[in-house]
């Protein structure tokens, strides 16, 4: 038989993981959205940057944390010819950050 303890416990994981799948779709939802900010900076069409924008989401993929995402962002857009800084991008990587958040809560 289950106690009071054993259901604040599973209540309070359920929480954790809502918490988590929360956080993984604003980051997911963050650097598609970022994906885009550097698409339109790149000069890219329509089904150009919306590809690019799934490729960084994957960049999330292959290492945990922001830096792959704004490796990735900055050296395409500097290989693309534009002139762009490493500050810039992480500015735009915080401000899609809260539109994400923004996008996300609305949505729920």
């Amino acid at each position: 038989m289950k106690g009071f303890g054993d259901h604040a416990r599973a209540g309070a994981q359920d929480g954790l993981d809502h918490d988590e799948e929360m956080m993984f779709r604003i980051q997911a939802r963050r650097n598609r959205l970022l994906g885009q900010w550097a698409a339109v900076r790149m000069g890219l069409d329509q089904a150009e940057t919306e590809s690019y924008a799934r490729s960084v989401v994957q960049a999330e993929f292959e290492e945990s944390g922001d830096e792959d995402v704004i490796r990735k962002v900055l050296g395409d857009i500097l290989q693309s010819g534009v002139d762009v800084t490493e500050a810039e991008v992480r500015t735009s990587l915080s401000a899609r950050t809260v539109e994400a958040k923004r996008q996300l809560m609305g949505d729920s």
